[in-house]
């Protein structure tokens, strides 16, 4: 299992999802920002200044962000604790070197998730080499990580991924419902009260999806796209590879079941 932070902690990084990257006046974000600038929240200390109020001020986008740990690597491994205020010199090759940690910790993040699972034993070896290869890519310099080729990496890893979830959800439901996978285009679509256990929702656009009192328990949700679905009743507990940006883009509320290690978000009812 692997030792580096897979979850945020925003008091060792120095801001930099509110620099780093572009964003767009939408329905996510209040305002517009390039690339490499400060949001105007971003305090002297590297603290959001309307952190607690982020959803009602029309920042949702920064609600959903999960950085899985990149940024406190970014800051405090790759760079030795010196932020792109303290050596404005870093700031360019700091941000771009975030952009590609991002991604190679969410895939570690994937991949410790499943090697947790007693029945992916089978395939542990496998996932096991991935997350140390993965970790390795992660540990270069920063100029080494420009180089990353992100797609090369996730293809393999994918596989040994979905063999994981493959093992887990027959072993839980059998290998007739572990075969169901209602489709990718599942925009708003009626999944109410819907037996989903143990189905695979790889990917799946659930964007405004009914899923309210379905069973999803030991679903595959990998990269499902959760936004304004609602999943309220609805019972996730156990759902692989099920994370907290996905819940705090989607609806629920009390009575949504969900494993231990997830939260349940401020803003269900």
């Amino acid at each position: 299992m692997l030792s580096v932070e897979l979850t945020s902690d925003c008091s060792r990084c120095f801001g930099l999802c509110c620099v780093a990257p572009a964003f767009a006046k939408s329905s996510d974000f209040a305002i517009d920002k390039p690339h490499g600038e400060p949001c105007p929240n971003l305090g002297d200390d590297f603290r959001c200044g309307i952190h607690d109020r982020l959803r009602s001020s029309g920042f949702r986008g920064c609600v959903v962000f999960e950085c899985y740990g990149a940024g406190q690597r970014i800051a405090q491994d790759t760079f030795g604790g010196v932020s792109w205020r303290e050596a404005p010199a870093t700031r360019s090759l700091m941000f771009d070197a975030f952009a590609v940690m991002r991604p190679l910790h969410e895939l570690l993040a994937y991949l410790n998730e499943a090697a947790s699972w007693s029945a992916a034993e089978p395939v542990r070896p496998e996932l096991e080499a991935k997350i140390a290869e993965v970790d390795a890519v992660a540990s270069q310099r920063a100029q080494a990580l420009l180089e990353v080729d992100i797609d090369a990496l996730r293809g393999p890893a994918a596989l040994v991924l979905r063999a994981a979830s493959e093992l887990v959800r027959v072993d839980a439901v059998g290998r007739r419902a572990a075969e169901r996978a209602p489709g990718p285009d599942l925009l708003g679509a009626s999944l109410r009260k819907q037996n989903l256990r143990g189905a695979s929702l790889r990917g799946a656009l659930l964007i405004a999806a009914d899923l309210s009192g379905a069973d999803l328990r030991h679903a595959d949700l990998i990269g499902a796209d959760l936004r304004d679905a609602n999943l309220a009743g609805a019972d996730l507990t156990g759902a692989l590879f099920l994370t907290q940006s996905q819940l705090e883009a989607a609806s629920g509320d009390a009575t949504t079941g969900l494993s231990p290690s997830l939260r349940r978000p401020d803003h269900w009812n």
